[in-house]
């Protein structure tokens, strides 16, 4: 994913001055682009004096709507932990500032990864020499088959090795997700702004007990969409996993569906491939609760999307968040008759 024109600028002789202080390896002065990814946290390219490139991620300036929101210092540390133990690819991570007098809000600098990110398995935008050489090794299938693997492979991992222990609580967390979701929909929702329709039954669903997938807890990364990947340039294999934001203690069903909810049906491999892929590698099979997990990934996407739609009112990249929350709906009501 190419970087562009800075949307939203940086002070770059503060920054310059920080990195000359912090990370003396980064050579000044810099270049500076913005990725038109990272609604949520701006993140830039940093291009050093030497040519090499850097990936700086910073809260969004202005006032946050919680003190919790956009934890960019848990981000940091959380990709700190998971590169020193070496199981999961991430990024390396350079320095963390949390001095708001830098750029006005904390941020961090990693590694920048040379690698292509798709929107979607079905590579669209490729070229045909790049679309080639991904097929001499089953392009599709082999990257889809590795963000399998590579995601079993963070659900395996023990968190207390990690240092990690206190990402979370262990348990019932369906249950908390819902409470948090709908609270946060509430309060997002005053004019201009329509309420999210259903909400109150679809939380009462959420939160019943009886109807929730058993409950089970590892580590989740919380967004893991192929968007999210930084697969090899010409190889079939994840060189980095980005966006750790909603890390946390969790059920893994919410990152499998996640990942495989709305697959399309003519796309290889079948979401049935990936099902059985991850089920051997985790320990666990997913089959029987993916229905329930699509509903809930549906419903959270609705409110994230009215999230964005809040803070980005008036622009182009307001979604309207009301289809994906009758989506949700309609998926709870077809549960519920079962």
């Amino acid at each position: 994913m190419e970087a562009g024109p800075v949307r939203q600028p940086l002070d770059v002789p503060s920054l310059e001055a920080y990195v000359h202080r912090a990370v003396p390896a980064i050579q000044t002065p810099l270049q500076v682009h913005q990725f038109p990814r990272g609604q949520s946290n701006p993140t830039y390219q940093l291009t050093a004096a030497d040519g090499a490139r850097y990936v700086l991620r910073k809260k969004p300036p202005g006032r946050l709507p919680a003190p919790a929101a956009h934890p960019i210092e848990r981000e940091y540390r959380i990709l700190d932990a998971l590169r020193r133990h070496g199981a999961v690819p991430v990024p390396r991570v350079y320095s963390l500032c949390e001095d708001a007098r830098v750029l006005q809000t904390p941020f961090y600098i990693m590694e920048f990864l040379d690698g292509r990110i798709f929107a979607d398995g079905r590579m669209p935008g490729v070229s045909p020499h790049h679309r080639a050489a991904l097929l001499l090794t089953d392009g599709p299938r082999s990257r889809w088959q590795d963000a399998i693997r590579t995601l079993a492979t963070i659900h395996r991992l023990d968190v207390q090795a990690l240092g990690l222990e206190t990402l979370g609580q262990p348990a019932a967390f369906y249950r908390r997700q819902g409470s948090t979701l709908t609270r946060i929909a509430r309060q997002q929702a005053h004019p201009p702004r329509a309420p999210l329709p259903h909400l109150a039954a679809m939380h009462r669903f959420f939160a019943c007990a009886a109807s929730q997938p058993r409950d089970r807890s590892t580590l989740v990364h919380g967004d893991y969409k192929i968007e999210n990947l930084i697969f090899h340039p010409t190889e079939p294999r994840v060189l980095g996993v980005i966006d750790w934001e909603f890390c946390t203690r969790g059920h893994p069903l919410a990152d499998f569906c996640t990942l495989t909810h709305g697959h399309p049906p003519s796309l290889s491999p079948a979401r049935t491939d990936c099902t059985a892929w991850y089920a051997d590698l985790a320990g666990w099979d997913p089959t029987g609760d993916l229905a329930w997990g699509d509903a809930f990934v549906l419903f959270r996407t609705a409110v994230l999307t009215q999230t964005v739609q809040a803070r980005e009112a008036g622009t182009s990249r307001a979604q309207d968040p009301l289809p994906l929350a009758r989506a949700a709906w309609a998926r709870v009501q077809g549960l519920s008759r079962l």
